[in-house]
C-alpha cells in the first residue's frame, strides 16, 4: 500500500510543490473513494468526503509524521469525513449501479442485486464493525494498519472483524430468503 516515495512527495507538497500533491491524489483517490462509498453507501456523499479529505490533507501536510504511512494518515482524515457526512446526512439515496459490463443482462441484474444486498447488510452493521470490514476488504489494510488507523489493538481488530463477518453473513443469508 505504501509507496516508498510517499514521504518525499509529502515533503515536496508541504514545501509548495502542487505537482507532488497531485501525484498523491492520483495514487490514492480511487482507493479512498471506494472506501468512502462503502462507508457511506452514497456516490455523491463519497465523492464529497473524498474531495474534502484531500483538501484537509493538503492544509495539514505539515502535521504528517513521516515515520508513519501516508495512507494511514489520510485514511484517518477520510474516516472522520465519512463520520461527519453520516451524522449530517438528511436523506438516503440508493447507490447507483456499476457501469461495468457483464456477460449477459441476467448476470448484470444478479451482480447489481448482490451489490445492493452487500451494501444493505454493511449499512446494518454497527459503525465499529462496518469500519473494520471496509478497511480490511475494500481498503485492503493489514490488521496492524487498521489498528493504527482506528487507534485500537490489533487483537480487537481481529475480534471485531470476526464478529462483523458473522453478522454480515447472517444478514446476507436472512436477506436472501426474502
Amino acid at each position: 500500500m505504501q509507496n516508498p516515495d510517499d514521504g518525499a512527495l509529502v515533503a515536496k507538497a508541504a514545501g509548495g510543490d502542487t505537482e507532488a500533491f497531485e501525484t498523491l491524489v492520483g495514487r490514492y483517490q480511487r482507493l479512498l473513494f471506494s472506501v468512502a462509498h462503502r462507508m457511506l453507501g452514497d456516490y455523491a456523499d463519497a465523492a464529497d468526503a473524498t474531495q474534502t479529505t484531500f483538501i484537509k490533507a493538503y492544509q495539514k501536510l505539515g502535521t504528517f509524521d513521516p515515520r508513519f504511512r501516508f495512507y494511514s494518515w489520510i485514511y484517518r482524515i477520510l474516516l472522520n469525513e465519512c463520520l461527519n457526512a453520516k451524522r449530517d446526512r438528511k436523506a438516503h439515496e440508493p447507490i447507483p449501479p456499476d457501469l461495468a459490463g457483464t456477460e449477459s443482462p441476467q448476470d448484470d441484474i444478479e451482480a447489481r442485486e448482490r451489490r445492493r444486498q452487500v451494501q444493505q447488510a454493511l449499512g446494518e452493521l454497527s459503525e465499529e464493525y462496518r469500519q473494520v470490514v471496509v478497511l480490511r476488504h475494500f481498503g485492503e489494510l493489514s490488521y496492524d494498519d487498521i489498528a493504527n488507523v482506528l487507534g485500537i489493538p490489533a487483537k480487537t481488530v481481529k475480534s471485531r472483524l470476526y464478529t462483523a463477518r458473522q453478522r454480515l453473513t447472517e444478514r446476507l443469508i436472512a436477506g436472501h430468503g426474502k
